[in-house]
């Protein structure tokens, strides 16, 4: 029997009209059920009509519901994707500003200039929480794929509190192994690799193309052509000179977000003023304007299309997989085709050595019928360990902690953590002024 996926945040339209195009072209996964929830029911509206003509188009038969009520949503659910975010990009630029006029730098700020900001992350985990306590009331056994992040601080958190819950945390960024092959003039296809680490700090520790080492070639392409290469790239490129630094200093490769703006532009050194950043080509700032923009061209896009009933909506947005491994983690357990996939589980089998076992780690999954299974790695050099514990581990046990304690006294010592805290009075500020903001009432009730 088909499954039926329901996508919490389906308002979301540049997720939810991807993810119809991946099961368009998943014949497997034809007959679907796909319950569309959202609070915003202008939105909701609009991506559902929009994905109706797009299965019609092709002649794809699919179920597409739509609902603003989640428990109907979630009722007898197989898979759930919650892709929501509570609090918007308006909420997250607000904290910056605060940020930005105390001191505080894009790049190694990880709690505060970063989409993960501790305001975000309140308003997410909140919800997070809320959608795992629905699913295992309405449908127990269904998979719950967290896509919104934090992932690393929300798998870490409902793994811990909801054992009983099926679980993963998925992202994209570890496909920026694919750029190597792309800069290499290598077929994607034949590329195996193995990247460990936590959310957003993955390392390339093994790259295999059909059998053979890859590793020798890139880095001919590192002293040949990577200088040539930066002089056209943009700022935080995931092949830049940081990534390249990096690599060369721990002899692993850092892979997609775990050195670029979307992870936070780990580490600070690279960031401290203006110059440094012009030196080493970066500019996160520049980096999240470009993403901003893109976001809001795609969804304009979308919207056109939408409004547009005389073009078919696959010709503006042909049938072609995105590359996410959302569909594929759900035909493989649905249709019971084992595969390998790149994932977020707690580390109960000390899948990447040194990191707590009841910690979130990013690694290769073994998915099928029988579930998902964590597939134990190398690991990674022992100084890399360190930096995980001190700048993912560490903060995140602050953060939860205060979470779980409604503490201030704890949400101030995650600030005072950041490598951009020069004082006592700068975090006190940081925190008083962004709890003072109109729309944290709930956090302000919270942290006492």
């Amino acid at each position: 029997m088909p499954p039926k996926i329901s996508i919490i945040g389906a308002g979301s339209a540049v997720f939810s009209l991807r993810l119809l195009i991946d099961l368009c072209v998943t014949p497997n996964l034809a007959g679907s059920t796909i319950s569309f929830m959202d609070i915003d029911e202008a939105r909701l509206d609009a991506i559902h009509r929009l994905c109706q003509r797009y299965a019609d188009e092709l002649g794809q038969h699919f179920v597409l519901e739509k609902t603003t009520d989640r428990r109907e949503s979630l009722r007898g659910a197989d898979f759930v994707i919650n892709t929501a975010l509570a609090a918007g990009h308006d909420r997250l630029r607000a904290g910056w500003k605060v940020g930005s006029r105390l001191g505080y730098r894009m790049g190694g700020s990880l709690h505060v200039m970063h989409d993960e900001g501790f305001w975000i992350n309140f308003d997410q985990l909140q919800l997070m929480e809320s959608v795992i306590q629905d699913v295992l009331d309405v449908c127990p056994q269904a998979w719950y794929l967290q896509v919104g992040n934090p992932v690393l601080a929300g798998i870490t958190y409902l793994g811990r509190k909801y054992p009983q819950a099926r679980i993963v945390g998925l992202c994209h960024g570890f496909s920026g192994v694919y750029r190597i092959a792309d800069v290499l003039g290598l077929d994607r296809e034949g590329l195996t690799f193995q990247i460990p680490g936590v959310n957003h700090f993955v390392w390339l520790t093994h790259l295999y193309h059909r059998g053979h080492d890859v590793m020798p070639l890139f880095d001919r392409w590192i002293e040949t052509e990577a200088p040539r290469y930066w002089e056209t790239c943009k700022p935080s490129d995931f092949l830049g000179p940081v990534a390249v630094d990096l690599y060369k200093k721990f002899g692993v490769f850092p892979i997609g977000d775990t050195c670029n703006p979307g992870g936070g532009s780990w580490p600070y050194w690279y960031h401290v003023d203006d110059d440094t950043e012009k030196r080493w080509h970066e500019s996160p700032s520049q980096w999240y304007e470009d993403y901003f923009g893109w976001l809001a061209r795609t969804v304009a896009e979308i919207r056109r299309a939408g409004e547009d009933i005389a073009t078919p909506v696959t010709q503006v947005f042909p049938p072609k997989a995105s590359g996410e491994v959302m569909v594929p983690i759900i035909e493989a357990i649905a249709c019971d085709i084992p595969r390998i996939i790149i994932g977020n589980i707690l580390n109960s089998g000390d899948f990447v050595p040194g990191v707590p076992r009841d910690f979130a780690v990013e690694i290769p999954l073994l998915v099928s019928k029988r579930g998902i299974q964590g597939v134990k790695t190398d690991g990674l050099p022992a100084p890399l360990t360190a930096h995980i514990l001190r700048d993912r581990v560490a903060p995140i046990e602050v953060e939860l902690e205060a979470y779980e304690t409604g503490s201030k006294d704890h949400l101030l010592q995650l600030i005072l953590m950041d490598p951009y805290t020069r004082s006592m009075e700068q975090a006190c500020q940081l925190l008083d002024e962004i709890l003072a903001l109109p729309f944290h009432e709930a956090m302000r009730q919270h942290y006492r």
